[in-house]
């Protein structure tokens, strides 16, 4: 059976769009259409369900699916062995998800040195919160994410790589900023959230309830979204955030952005790499991991 087609009818389930596997793929779609065309042919079943807005695989479709995701996975597995056999350089496609904390210096950063050692691969950052990225390493659409907090998931393993610092983010002539202020204190102050699913809520919500003081019941709270929007409205002066210290160092060193301590919270927050269950890390995941602890614990 042709692995080709495999791939291509794999993204077109993944994906639920002919045009979107073709992208991903880099060829035409009409390419990709004759490839799945060709599968279905040589296999005498419909495979795909093309009646709606979106591409469904059939019942049929769904057995072929799980089990080319396994083949595709043991000729990457086989290629790599023989690649390391043969001592050859890492080359393919590197798909890493990374939550907006670690995502905003720290794993752009390792993948850019990363990659200058591996000129021949191709590097894939993508950057979501939490839950978004822990999903997508789920379904095997990310090898490997880069996240701020771990999660129950069978399918998912988290292995700790590195402790980040989670500050007060304040307005730069605020006078919490520099200082260390009670719980209490928080309460004459707009509170600016991430949306639901952000690693650092998560976070910093159980420390509060450890602390006995319940987010949710703060006067004044703004919910904007991801970790951008909420660094932007914190320097114009529109309230007070938890976030990671990562992530605002160069606003902080520019004096944009203050930072404070709350007294009774745990500043720190273990940042996981997530990988599937039962999924064997290709080569190129295995070498920066392994690259990053090196870097990190350097540093």
């Amino acid at each position: 059976m042709d692995t080709r087609q495999l791939a291509a009818f794999c993204e077109v389930v993944e994906r639920k769009s002919f045009s979107q596997a073709a992208e991903r793929l880099g060829v035409t779609q009409p390419a990709v259409s004759l490839q799945v065309r060709s599968l279905e042919e040589r296999l005498g079943q419909r495979l795909l369900d093309r009646s709606g807005r979106t591409v469904e695989a059939t019942e049929a479709g769904q057995v072929l699916y799980r089990n080319a995701r396994r083949i595709l996975q043991a000729e990457r597995q086989l290629l790599e062995e023989l690649d390391d056999e043969a001592g050859g350089e890492l080359r393919g496609t590197l798909a890493i998800g990374a939550s907006t904390g670690p995502g905003a210096h720290l794993v752009p950063l390792l993948l850019c040195a990363f990659q200058r050692e591996h000129p021949a691969l191709r590097v894939r950052l993508t950057v979501a919160d939490t839950q978004a990225v822990t999903e997508q390493v789920a379904a095997r659409e990310l090898e490997l994410g880069v996240v701020g907090a771990s999660g129950r998931h069978r399918s998912l393993a988290f292995e700790p790589l590195v402790v980040d610092e989670i500050v007060l983010a304040v307005p730069p002539d605020h006078p919490f900023g520099g200082h260390e202020v009670g719980v209490a204190e928080l309460h004459g102050e707009t509170l600016l959230v991430m949306q639901e699913g952000a690693g650092v809520r998560r976070v910093v919500e159980e420390e509060l309830r450890r602390a006995g003081y319940r987010a949710r019941d703060h006067g004044s709270t703004l919910e904007l979204g991801l970790q951008e929007s909420v660094k932007s409205a914190v320097g114009a002066g529109y309230g007070v955030a938890f976030i990671s210290r990562t992530a605002v160092e160069r606003e902080v060193a520019t004096g944009v952005l203050g930072v404070a301590r709350v007294a009774g919270l745990e500043p720190r927050r273990q940042i996981y790499v997530v990988r599937a269950r039962g999924r064997e890390p290709t080569r190129a995941a295995r070498g920066f991991l392994e690259f990053a602890r090196g870097r990190l614990e350097a540093s």
